[in-house]
């Protein structure tokens, strides 16, 4: 058994950012349309008018101040509220294999490493461009990485249930290193039209490198100390979308086929989940969490990250202890965390000791203990 190591992280942030006032706008244009075009029904009282929304209510219900996207310009057209990513041909790479690349590179470089010292690779993600070939596979030839890769969806918990997985390959001698890459294009599959969803997600990619920490020569190594996973099925967080669609009977896209969720269970449910998960973790690996500088926490609201540090440490939580990538961000499912774990990692003393926890969808909650070297 080899003890493995975290030697490099990478982060793909793309160009376009959209604000809450921008979406706002859009959002509220849309409304007021659709309420004109219902006007007598509204009046009848048949229909309820659509309620408008505004960036304020946003940031409190979210925390959420922003968010990156892969295009601006179809998600505020309020005929289109949707991204606009013209299909390629087979022939070209493919958006998440592009989006992969370009923070596999970066955390290739921050290790010291090339495709040459890779021996597998994970695309790990809640947003799977395709069924097959695999993303993964698309992604190792244009890296020309020799060796294996395949693909994994656990929601937003894929990134930590990812790094599970490569470091249980490397502790056993099955390959020298293995790249986990978490490409999101979560704006695909939200619905702009739902006032209570509408400003959720944003776009990224990460990605970490996982090696034998014998053979690591990065300066920003951190030890794999312990992963634990869990999960237990859920429908409070859902998307139905699926090549079985047109199968059915009635194949109109409708509101499930995008994210949904019964926000308010989601809250209640999974944040005492999440504490008990890491409490139990980090007591099992002889640590309290007063022993922890840093939680590096999926970014899906930021209430929920405060209340899952509290019930941890007994107290309210300052950023430093728990960043934030959320507000600028918004929520990027698996990346999220990694987002947080690169950006907020070198100011660490060795020693320091981190968790690297997301949760979601399933419900899927995934924890990894780290100590910086």
């Amino acid at each position: 058994m080899h003890n493995v190591v975290i030697s490099g992280t990478g982060l793909y942030t793309p160009a376009q950012s959209i604000s809450n006032e921008e979406l706002v706008e859009s959002y509220n244009t849309w409304v007021r349309q659709a309420n004109a075009a219902q006007a007598e029904a509204i009046e009848r009282g048949e229909v309820e008018a659509l309620p408008e929304s505004n960036a304020a209510f946003i940031e409190k219900a979210s925390g959420i101040k922003s968010r990156f996207v892969m295009d601006k310009a179809g998600i505020l057209d309020p005929q289109r509220m949707k991204p606009s990513l013209p299909e390629r041909s087979n022939d070209e790479p493919s958006v998440l294999c592009e989006m992969a690349v370009a923070a596999a590179r970066q955390a290739l470089e921050r290790a010291g490493r090339s495709a040459a010292d890779v021996d597998g690779l994970i695309v790990a993600c809640s947003n799977l461009q395709r069924p097959y070939p695999a993303i993964a596979i698309e992604v190792q030839a244009a890296l020309g990485i020799q060796g294996f890769a395949f693909d994994m969806n656990v929601a937003c918990s894929s990134a930590t249930f990812g790094i599970q997985t490569a470091a249980n390959s490397v502790q056993l001698g099955q390959a020298r290193a293995v790249l986990v890459v978490n490409p999101e294009v979560c704006t695909g599959h939200l619905n702009f039209r739902d006032r209570d969803s509408h400003f959720i997600f944003g776009d990224a990619a990460t990605a970490v490198l996982i090696e034998r920490q014998d053979q690591a020569t990065s300066a920003h190594q951190f030890d794999i100390v312990s992963t634990r996973l869990l999960t237990q099925f859920s429908n409070n967080i859902r998307n139905n979308f699926g090549f079985l669609n047109r199968a059915a009977e009635d194949s109109a896209a409708s509101a499930d086929k995008l994210f949904v969720q019964e926000g308010r269970k989601v809250f209640r449910e999974v944040c005492p989940m999440v504490a008990e998960l890491i409490a139990g973790h980090l007591s099992d690996n002889g640590l309290q969490p007063s022993d922890v500088q840093r939680f590096w926490l999926h970014q899906a609201n930021l209430s929920m990250n405060h209340l899952i540090v509290k019930k941890l440490l007994g107290r309210e939580v300052s950023e430093s202890e728990a960043p934030v990538i959320l507000d600028r961000y918004a929520n990027t499912s698996s990346a999220g965390s990694v987002i947080a774990l690169h950006l907020y990692q070198d100011d660490l003393a060795p020693g320091a000791v981190g968790v690297l926890s997301s949760f979601g969808a399933g419900y899927s909650i995934g924890s990894v203990v780290l100590r910086k070297r």
